[in-house]
């Protein structure tokens, strides 16, 4: 999530009748339902219905830690997954997922893991640094195409914001890098521990420039869904990407809900930049755009300036009008990301100026939720359900 983290649609019009059904088996979502307004809707939906299967199961508004409890433990890895449960989190991101050398799906918020791992302090592999385009971006480090699955697992997770998280980076090199396959059997493992059913959010990265190196990501996804039994429509796991074409492809190949993820309103999806179409995200948060993505998907994850635009100064703006509109199509939002730091809260709710001191949180928590949205990826899942229950309890 977070697209970088600076923080043909033909293709899927064969598949949009079969979609478009599924969509409403699974959210029972007219837009007589997701048209209340925003307080009243959560309200009326703070907990699951009885009897509810799939997305209709889940609390609205959902709290999905975003890759994991990454507030408190290096990204996705166990530790930080497990903490996410812990802190009571609906779902978890789990996880971000790219292809090693070998075609193994490892979970990373980029295929560049400078950053996000101790690579640099592995002299065996310091011959593999290089530089590389990602998509249209010159980007310099160690890449996971580049490895194999068992010289990755040699390596460790890092805390990849230190100067916001530096209590985080007490945990340097105590986990290791998860597969996709040990996700979903650690994902039975923890609804067997914990009783209740554990959901999961996983994302393709880059999913056109793996394609083109011969590592395509959906293929993958779904066999490893069909394999471990959840590739069905009411299956606890979501799958997002950036990339429409992505969700496409995988809407041909699963039964699974899927989000299309937009970033900014003046970016473009790269899958769009490399065939030519010329439409960017603003295009696509139109009430025409979100009719062809509910064709083939359930919900769009907004970044939180979709749905509440900032001013020059950095506070809130009047809020859009994209949860009403994609309400009306019956798509869900599950926007990004809400992280408990001042630097990345709007102005007016910041405390001071330490980078990684917390702001005001709660209040900013309320003021999207306000919004009618139905749900949000948050660093602090903990935070998160404090401020949905004030919400649901005013």
């Amino acid at each position: 999530m977070d697209r970088m983290d600076g923080d043909r649609v033909d293709e899927g019009q064969r598949a949009t009748g079969r979609r478009a059904v599924l969509g409403a088996a699974v959210l029972g979502a007219g837009g007589a339902v997701l048209g209340l307004p925003g307080a009243a809707r959560a309200a009326g939906a703070g907990k699951a219905g009885p009897g509810g299967r799939g997305l209709k199961s889940l609390p609205v508004p959902t709290i999905i830690g975003h890759r994991g409890a990454s507030g408190y433990r290096p990204e996705h890895t166990f530790g930080s997954y497990e903490l996410a449960l812990d802190l009571g989190a609906d779902i978890v991101e789990a996880g971000d997922l790219v292809p090693t050398r070998d075609g193994h799906l490892v979970c990373r918020h980029e295929p560049e893991i400078g950053g996000t791992t101790d690579v640099a302090s592995h002299p065996e592999f310091a011959g593999r640094r290089t530089t590389k385009v990602l998509d249209g971006v010159s980007t310099t480090g160690w890449f996971t195409e580049d490895f194999t699955l068992a010289e990755l697992k040699t390596l460790r997770a890092v805390e990849r914001i230190p100067a916001n998280r530096p209590h985080n980076t007490l945990y340097d090199g105590r986990f290791e890098i998860p597969t996709f396959e040990e996700v979903l059997k650690w994902q039975d493992e923890q609804t067997r521990k914990r009783g209740r059913q554990v959901w999961i959010y996983p994302e393709t990265k880059h999913p056109t420039y793996f394609r083109k190196l011969g590592l395509g990501l959906e293929e993958r996804v779904a066999k490893l869904l069909r394999k471990h039994g959840k590739d069905g429509r009411n299956a606890p796991v979501i799958l997002q990407s950036f990339e429409p074409t992505s969700i496409q492809r995988l809407n041909r190949l699963v039964d699974n809900p899927l989000v299309v993820l937009l970033s900014s309103a003046n970016s473009r999806p790269y899958d769009f930049v490399d065939s030519g179409d010329p439409r960017t995200v603003a295009d696509l948060v139109t009430p025409k755009g979100l009719r062809e993505i509910a064709g083939y998907a359930q919900g769009i994850g907004p970044t939180l300036d979709l749905v509440i635009p900032k001013k020059a100064d950095g506070t809130l703006a009047e809020p859009s009008t994209l949860v009403a509109d994609a309400h009306k199509v019956g798509l869900i939002l599950h926007p990004y990301t809400m992280r408990n730091e001042n630097p990345f809260l709007p102005a007016e709710y910041r405390k001071g100026g330490a980078p990684d001191a917390y702001g005001d949180a709660f209040a900013a928590f309320a003021t999207y939720f306000a919004t009618g949205i139905d749900g949000v990826f948050t660093d602090n899942a903990d935070t998160g359900l404090l401020a949905r229950a004030d919400f649901l309890a005013r």
